[in-house]
């Protein structure tokens, strides 16, 4: 007993020699929606970089099924935080009237939906899709926002054939001339149809937020009992996050080696690539620039809800307090770019 003291005592005067006392860490399982792929870097930032061991937080990071699929996870405890599309969310949240789940950190503010095909397909506006093939996983959130941009653009969808195809045959069934466009993320698409052969020039990717959907993307959730309980970690994890991403946007160079180590098998010239793509396009907008990053104009998610009630039956309909929160944001000081 008095051994185990003695170490104890060692041990605090040892952490006050070497910056103060120790602190013991939280442990958080944080649930991508996706791989280890360059958009993910913020995250791996924030942990190299001593981020979120500096909120008392030890974070673990596991790669996700798809940006719809893993909210159930969120909604079941399974993963009490996580990153997911805050549209599937609306419908989620309607469906499980009883399962709070709230986004708390808007990091998508621009959502990189979107249709991707070739130039011979002849596909170079929405409209063109009709009379044509379209390969869309089941659980895509760009495939998600389908109904919504068929109802924006005027599309005929009987016009249109979808054909249910799982993510990893997805570009190859496009390159192949199997399909002839598919939906996903931008930075998916593009750079997975390089890797498969095609040239810069032959890849046509339309984004669904320029023709007409004013939703948002991917935000940071959370499962409703664990921010009652742990409202500090929630906090402290919305905090080291946006470090991490007002990092990456920084240096995006310098990020991509914490993905990297990560992803061994990947390539590192396209994650780079692949990361800054979805910085120009995603994170970083006009909006964010003017306001923070982070945040979210409760208007346009309030509009948001609207345009997905065009092509959705909402039986609980969620307002915009429901979906997201800035409780546990730090000032807008803090967040600017």
């Amino acid at each position: 007993m008095q051994v185990s003291r003695l170490t104890g005592l060692a041990a605090t005067a040892l952490a006050a020699l070497v910056g103060g006392p120790a602190v013991a860490q939280t442990d958080v399982k944080f649930a991508l929606d996706w791989k280890f792929e360059g958009p993910s870097a913020p995250y791996f930032v924030a942990i190299d970089k001593g981020y979120y061991k500096a909120e008392g937080l030890s974070v673990t990071i596991d790669s996700g099924p798809g940006s719809v699929a893993g909210i159930a996870r969120v909604a079941a405890g399974t993963y009490p935080i996580g990153f997911f599309d805050i549209n599937s969310l609306v419908k989620f949240r309607d469906q499980n009237p009883d399962k709070a789940v709230k986004a708390v950190l808007m990091v998508y503010d621009k959502p990189p939906f979107a249709i991707g095909t070739t130039a011979k397909s002849g596909i170079a506006k929405p409209k063109d899709l009709e009379g044509k093939v379209l390969g869309a996983p089941a659980a895509d959130g760009a495939f998600a926002q389908w109904k919504a941009f068929v109802k924006e653009n005027g599309i005929d969808d009987a016009k249109v054939r979808i054909e249910n195809v799982g993510f990893p045959v997805r570009e190859p069934m496009l390159a192949d001339g199997k399909v002839d466009a598919i939906t996903g993320f931008s930075f998916s698409i593009y750079f997975n149809l390089l890797q498969k052969g095609l040239k810069p020039d032959d890849i046509k990717v339309i984004l669904m937020a320029d023709h007409g959907l004013v939703l948002y993307g991917n935000a940071i959730m959370v499962n409703p009992d664990y921010a009652k309980a742990n409202p500090k970690v929630v906090a402290g994890f919305v905090r080291a996050t946006i470090k991490g991403v007002l990092d990456t946007i920084k240096d995006p160079d310098t990020a991509i080696k914490s993905v990297m180590k990560r992803n061994e098998t990947g390539d590192e010239k396209i994650e780079l690539d692949r990361l800054k793509m979805s910085l120009r396009d995603n994170f970083v907008t006009p909006w964010v620039k003017a306001n923070g990053f982070g945040g979210v104009d409760m208007g346009r998610l309030a509009k948001s809800i609207d345009q997905i009630a065009l092509t959705y039956d909402f039986k609980n309909r969620p307002k915009p307090d429901d979906i997201f929160t800035s409780e546990y944001l730090p000032p807008a000081g803090e967040r600017k770019l």
